[in-house]
């Protein structure tokens, strides 16, 4: 007799915060489904669990309408080819992973020809862009929310959705880590320090760095004793903020580069300033008082500005309703005014407090156990004919 097929399992990473919430997911299903294999696009944290890369995640981790045009032609060559392979040989489920601008395309086909579709983390419809609710309508099974507010949206369309939380919440340690960080990296409780985190895209970089570095300039001559600490996620990244501070003449400031190490970073730091994105929400979660920043590429971001519907963009604030820390966007976000907002939040201990009792209240509405709730509902989504295959596979 011979062996069963093990069960396929088809993923889609588009970025560095969708390669740690998809390892984590593989991780989950592998415990209950031991024959699966993994495959499709995906970064390091997913390959460390044995998960097949036919494209690596980098080739998609491009952000804004103009950025998107640039690498445009590389972007179609992949989703042709993986369009192609998974028509070809139809996985048994398929898991888009955050990038809807890549995935709800793919899973739409895939779904047509008969295959559970789930798309882990919402688009931001909440946000921007909110008619984007039907055609993801039209291409997933279930859609696998990471924030409360969100199953209301699909509920009422009639979407299948699951809350699952945040797994970055059952990541990160509820007490505040600040002694051991500093301890780690060998900070005197005593020294102000701030936390630099310009983005992990090269585009966010190119866009952002040099702000960043005046922003510590301006800082440093009010406070000569404070230090920086700018952790990047690459060795591309690095070179770009390497090459900053060539151009701004900026290589006597005190900024402390870290090869990774951001949770560290930020937890040792008095207040972060954060490229808007996921590490907004980890600096929530590790409860540092922060400013938001974002700048892009002028036409992407008043072709955005006219999607948007709310008077925020960081998470945290999203999370909480209203303004917990200050977002400087585009021309907003010049040295003088991160620099300024950094030092009022350095200043004002009670307004320190407020900020990190309201993360707290959102950390614990964000710790679901993520990883454990998202297996168990792509497993409700596969055909009771590949779970029993798979069963056959692990037992032969």
């Amino acid at each position: 007799m011979s062996a069963a097929a093990p069960l396929r399992i088809a993923m889609v990473a588009g970025e560095a915060s969708g390669d740690l919430l998809a390892s984590q997911l593989v991780q989950a299903l592998q415990a209950r489904l031991p024959g699966a294999v993994f495959f499709g696009v995906g970064g390091p944290k997913m390959l460390a669990t044995g998960f097949t890369a036919w494209h690596p995640l980098e080739k998609l981790a491009v952000r804004g309408y103009v950025e998107v045009l640039r690498h445009y032609r590389e972007i179609a060559a992949i989703r042709r080819d993986l369009k192609r392979r998974l028509l070809a040989d139809p996985p048994d489920v398929f898991i888009g992973v955050d990038a809807p601008d890549f995935n709800l395309s793919l899973e739409k086909a895939l779904k047509r020809r008969g295959v559970a579709c789930v798309h882990y983390v919402s688009p931001s419809i909440w946000a921007w862009r909110g008619e984007r609710i039907h055609s993801i309508g039209a291409a997933v099974s279930r859609v696998l929310a990471l924030f409360p507010f969100e199953t209301a949206l699909y509920e009422k369309q009639g979407i299948p959705v699951s809350y699952v939380g945040h797994p970055l919440a059952d990541m990160l340690p509820l007490e505040d880590g600040r002694h051991t960080a500093r301890t780690l990296l060998g900070i005197s409780p005593a020294t102000p320090v701030f936390a630099l985190l310009p983005g992990s895209r090269q585009s966010e970089l190119q866009y952002m760095a040099e702000t960043f570095i005046e922003t510590a300039r301006r800082m440093h001559e009010q406070i000569p004793e404070a230090i920086f600490l700018a952790p990047l996620t690459t060795r591309e990244t690095r070179v770009l903020f390497e090459s900053a501070l060539h151009r701004r003449r900026a290589k006597q400031l005190p900024i402390r580069l870290l090869f990774g190490h951001a949770h560290q970073a930020m937890m040792a730091a008095d207040a972060v300033l954060v490229a808007s994105g996921t590490a907004t929400l980890e600096a929530a979660l590790l409860k540092r008082p922060m400013a938001i920043v974002y700048k892009m590429a002028p036409l992407s971001y008043r072709m955005m500005r006219r999607m948007g519907y709310l008077p925020y963009v960081g998470l945290p604030n999203v999370l909480a309703g209203k303004f917990v820390v200050p977002e400087f966007i585009q021309d907003e976000a010049t040295a003088e005014n991160l620099a300024q907002a950094l030092l009022n939040l350095y200043a004002d201990k009670e307004a320190c407090e407020r900020i990190k009792s309201v993360f707290r209240e959102i950390h614990l509405q964000l710790r679901q156990n993520a990883a454990e709730k998202a297996a168990a509902a792509v497993i409700a989504c596969l055909p009771t004919t590949a779970l029993h295959v798979d069963a056959l596979a692990v037992a032969g």
